[in-house]
């Protein structure tokens, strides 16, 4: 048997790093009780996950939330399907819903995401002794606690995680490997940070004299809400003074870049690899898809949102819908597109673009 000793806070710390175990199967009884649904089928079946429409087996339950695959409903194998309300027609494998794709996730969540996770304090993990950590709380195999780290309870830290000095993570947190947590950072509750995930790296900032730049110290910090979940590979930069804020309940994509100072909202959404450059602030429910830019020192509306591959390099007002480079409002990008094609399908002797040929 490993040697087993106390952490600061009380908590057993042994030597080995335990798999919280699978889920079992759930009848389809449970599952119609829990989304609130309506169903006149049999409800004694025992269901082992759920799977999109083309790969359901009789062991499964699946989902419709998308017409475009409706055409799959008469060869899906499925147990039961999650439908609207309103869908036409009837079948008694349907389990009638106000909305089938969030009831699917829901049964995910209730049912079947259980995967490989740490238990207890490894014997491999580096604590500082004046480290504070709450009850329930999981450490893995080389993980690294700095001196004065407060860690709240039911936080759980995969192998390889780094928090340095004076951070705060709040109960309920989920840390996968290989993330690093910069000093002073603050996490809030409920939050998920994937692997690779760095928070409070050094922001972009240099003053030039004379012919060199010459850094500026960033010496504030990174304030995450509650409910944050950030994906693999995201990097979000401490202030240079005072904070970096992500809002409650945004959800953050792979390989997104925050700048230092960015403000951004409650509840918003940014798709991968969107970069937001220093002192922008975003307002809540702002969209951005997928590797959208944002100049510094922009005011993003509430409720606005930006498509895909635009450059935002104005402000943007509550509620707008942008897109281009630079982004535009969505008719003023339209009405451009229409011109464009008109002008290319001219000849050269009406004013438009020569034709190859």
């Amino acid at each position: 048997m490993p040697p087993t000793f106390r952490t600061p806070s009380g908590i057993p710390r042994g030597g080995q790093v335990q798999c919280a175990p699978e889920m079992s199967e759930v009848t389809l009884q449970e599952i119609v009780a829990f989304v609130k649904g309506k169903y006149s089928g049999a409800q004694d079946m025992r269901i082992a996950g759920v799977a999109p429409l083309a790969e359901a087996t009789e062991r499964h339950i699946s989902f419709l939330a998308n017409p475009k695959y409706a055409a799959q409903m008469a060869s899906t194998r499925a147990a039961a399907v999650l439908v609207s309300n309103d869908l036409e027609g009837e079948s008694d494998r349907w389990i009638r819903v106000a909305d089938p794709y969030f009831a699917m996730a829901s049964v995910v969540a209730r049912f079947f995401a259980s995967r490989p996770a740490p238990k207890g304090i490894s014997a491999h993990a580096a604590i500082a002794a004046s480290a504070k950590l709450g009850a329930n709380v999981a450490v893995g195999a080389f993980t690294s606690i700095g001196d004065d780290v407060v860690i709240g309870d039911g936080v759980t830290l995969y192998p390889n995680v780094t928090v340095e000095p004076g951070s705060q993570i709040g109960d309920g947190t989920i840390v996968y490997p290989q993330v690093s947590i910069y000093e002073r950072s603050i996490i809030g509750r409920r939050c998920i940070l994937h692997s690779g995930v760095v928070i409070g790296s050094d922001g972009y900032g240099f003053a030039t004299h004379e012919g060199r730049h010459h850094k500026i110290p960033q010496v504030g910090i990174v304030r995450i809400e509650d409910d944050v979940e950030i994906g693999a590979g995201t990097t979000v930069d401490r202030a240079a003074l005072g904070e970096t804020v992500i809002g409650e309940g945004t959800k953050i994509d792979n390989l997104v870049q925050i700048g230092h100072n960015v403000k951004i909202g409650k509840h918003c959404l940014l798709v991968a690899q969107v970069g937001i450059a220093g002192s922008t602030e975003l307002g809540d429910y702002v969209v951005a898809a997928g590797q959208v830019g944002f100049a510094g020192h922009l005011k993003i509306g509430k409720g606005a949102q930006i498509a895909a591959k635009s450059a935002v390099l104005d402000d943007v007002a509550d509620g707008m819908k942008v897109m281009g480079i630079p982004a535009m409002p969505f008719r003023d990008f339209a009405r451009r597109e229409v011109v464009l094609k008109r002008l290319t399908r001219r000849g050269p002797e009406s004013g438009g673009v020569p034709r190859k040929g």
